[in-house]
């Protein structure tokens, strides 16, 4: 009985070759919108196609896609051909889309869009990166088709113009898919020569599709990134690529290139002309003038009467000289008292005068100190002398020398009054030899009167 079921895999598989069989899915054309795009880092695209009602989803692989004018995004309406099958994985049908457009708006001028949205973000079209074109160039180059109608009108505007400077061609192709690649490589090559002032970079006018090089990015980048000033020059006036916006200087057509490259010979010409007469009208001027200064110098008193001008100036030198001396004899003596107080001023401050004076000051200090010390001194003694007699008066040794005793209660107390003993207290009396040990029989007291 279970031999009646199938797998999940065969019926996908029975499914998936059903779908690729059926002519009608193998070769569909959609349109619809783009959502949940996806770019894997492999470079495969993922992506949602959808409309008002339904979904499908979609991938387009990196074999197909890199052949893209222009990046999928979001929201985008395009027109795509490819093949519905099934994914096995999950069984889920999708799109294997194999080309692409926008729905509505060419694939180039979409691509073209893009681009310039963003070199534009990138600062490519900065006004702050534009070099200058110089005024009088040396060595132009042109980087150009070899056989076009535009290196023709650009050799016969460069020779009208500015016959004087260099040109160098360096041939490129300017239309296909070698292009690109061709007229980066013509750059290349032009910095190579390291005299090339100006770059003429461009071709004549085509369609969108033949302009198409110049408007690839890494033409672009090229441009962008050269040291040499380089002029646009694609295509007929209303023509517009994105090397005309990077360029230094976009020119509408290749004779205008050719023009805004060069100064015109023939005003140049005229210029040199309106000069070469304003300076031989200076000239003139000039010498016109000398030549009354000359005469108005002939007329003057130096050249009339040169003797007598003479002699006054040799008075006038006299005077002069005799100013001098005496200005020169006055200076010396007001330098030389200056020179003698500065040295005495220097012979006052020389460390040996110094040593010597603080030397005698030193000896004054120490003898007037050793005068002072010796009456401080005397001084000093006649007071101590004055004191140790006035202590010897008062001394009770010298009082007992003349008969005096001294009295002491058991106490160790000097007696000065009756009232400190009583009869029979012992008491030490101190005579000048020494002392006496006694008791009080019988006290008196003074009688007042």
């Amino acid at each position: 009985m279970s031999e009646d079921y199938l797998t999940v895999t065969a019926v996908t598989r029975y499914l998936k070759r059903k779908l690729e069989l059926d002519r009608h899915l193998t070769n569909i054309w959609l349109k619809g919108e783009i959502s949940n795009f996806n770019h894997h880092s492999r470079g495969h695209m993922y992506l949602t196609l959808k409309d008002e009602n339904t979904r499908i989803q979609a991938v387009m692989f990196l074999g197909r896609n890199r052949t893209l004018t222009f990046l999928p995004e979001n929201g985008m309406n395009v027109l795509v051909k490819g093949q519905i099958s099934i994914y096995e994985r999950n069984g889920q049908y999708q799109l294997y889309i194999h080309e692409m457009e926008p729905d509505g708006l060419g694939s180039l001028f979409a691509a073209f869009e893009q681009l310039k949205k963003k070199l534009d973000k990138a600062g490519y079209f900065s006004a702050i990166h534009k070099k200058s074109i110089p005024m009088y160039p040396n060595h132009i180059g042109v980087v150009t088709s070899p056989t076009g109608a535009a290196i023709k009108d650009i050799l016969t505007t460069l020779k009208r113009r500015y016959p004087y400077t260099k040109v160098t061609i360096f041939p490129v192709t300017v239309q296909g898919k070698d292009a690109a690649p061709s007229i980066v490589r013509g750059i290349e090559q032009a910095h190579e020569q390291n005299d090339i002032d100006t770059l003429i970079v461009g071709r004549g006018g085509g369609s969108l599709e033949d302009l198409w090089a110049f408007n690839e990015e890494m033409v672009a980048k090229a441009i962008f990134q050269a040291r040499i000033p380089i002029i646009s020059a694609v295509g007929h006036e209303t023509d517009t690529t994105i090397s005309d916006f990077v360029a230094d200087l976009r020119a509408p057509t290749p004779t205008s290139a050719a023009e805004l490259a060069t100064p015109n010979f023939i005003e140049l010409k005229q210029q040199v002309h309106q000069y070469t007469n304003r300076m031989n009208r200076a000239l003139q001027t000039n010498i016109q003038q000398q030549q009354h200064r000359i005469r108005r110098l002939d007329r003057s008193y130096l050249f009339r009467f040169p003797e007598q001008l003479t002699r006054q100036k040799e008075q006038h030198l006299d005077q002069l000289v005799m100013r001098i001396k005496h200005t020169s004899n006055v200076l010396m003596d007001t330098n030389k008292r200056l020179f003698m107080n500065v040295l005495q001023s220097f012979q006052k401050l020389h460390p040996k005068k110094q040593l010597k004076d603080k030397r005698i000051q030193f000896q004054q200090t120490n003898q007037h100190l050793e005068v002072q010390m010796k009456q401080y001194v005397d001084k000093k003694q006649q007071t101590f002398t004055m004191l140790l007699d006035k202590l010897m008066l008062l001394n009770p040794l010298e009082v007992m020398k003349r008969g005096f005793a001294i009295p002491y209660n058991d106490k160790s107390e000097f007696i000065t009054s009756v009232q400190q003993v009583q009869p029979m207290d012992d008491v030490r009396v101190n005579v000048q030899d020494g002392t006496l040990h006694c008791v009080v029989k019988q006290v008196e007291e003074k009688k007042h009167v």
